[in-house]
Parts: structure tokens; C-alpha cells; sequence
């Protein structure tokens, strides 16, 4: 399941509960990222479960889309049923919402 950069924009716009969830590394996060983002490298999701809440929509990004597509299925496969996938991640963002945010 997944969404774009727009109907995450209006869900953000409309302050709907919801948690965006970052997997990049560090080193990504050191050139942009997106304000009130849970950040949680990618090998580190299985291990760190407990600080995504299963209660309310949880969108995941990367830099385009690939790494948050593996991260969504694993979560749903863990039973968090809400969780999707942002279509192009962070480089969609910086293209189509914010053009302020680095690109790389």
C-alpha cells in the first residue's frame, strides 16, 4: 500500500494523527529530512518495533521509495495494518512539496 507526496502533504496539512517514519541512514539525514520525522535506519526496524505506534497511520520514506516499500511490508507483516509506503520518498517531497529541502 502506498501513498504520494500530495495526499501526504494534506494529511500533515489537515494535522491527522500519523507518524512519518524515516529509514535512511544518518549520513542521509545529515544532507535533508522533514520536520517531526521518526528516524530509524532501516536494519534497525526489527529491533526497535516498540517506538512505531501500531495505532495510527505510519508512512514510510526513504530517498525514493525502494527501502520504505521493504520496511512497509515488513511492518504490515508484524501486524501494523496501517502502514504504507510514501511513492518516491523524500526526493518526490523535495520536488513536488518543498523545494527547499536538499536533494542528492
Amino acid at each position: 500500500m502506498e501513498i504520494d507526496v500530495l495526499q501526504l502533504k494534506a494529511l500533515r496539512d489537515a494535522g491527522e494523527p500519523h507518524v512519518l517514519l524515516d529509514v535512511r541512514e544518518p549520513r542521509e539525514l545529515a544532507v535533508c529530512r522533514i520536520a517531526d520525522t521518526l528516524h530509524i535506519p532501516m536494519q534497525q526496524v526489527p529491533q526497535r518495533l516498540a517506538e512505531v505506534p501500531q495505532d495510527i497511520p505510519v508512512v514510510v520514506m526513504c530517498h525514493h521509495g525502494s527501502r520504505s516499500g521493504m520496511v512497509t511490508r515488513f511492518l504490515r507483516e508484524q501486524g501494523y495494518g496501517k502502514a504504507v509506503n510514501l511513492r518516491g520518498g523524500i526526493d518526490a517531497w523535495a520536488q513536488a512539496v518543498d523545494p527547499s529541502i536538499a536533494r542528492y
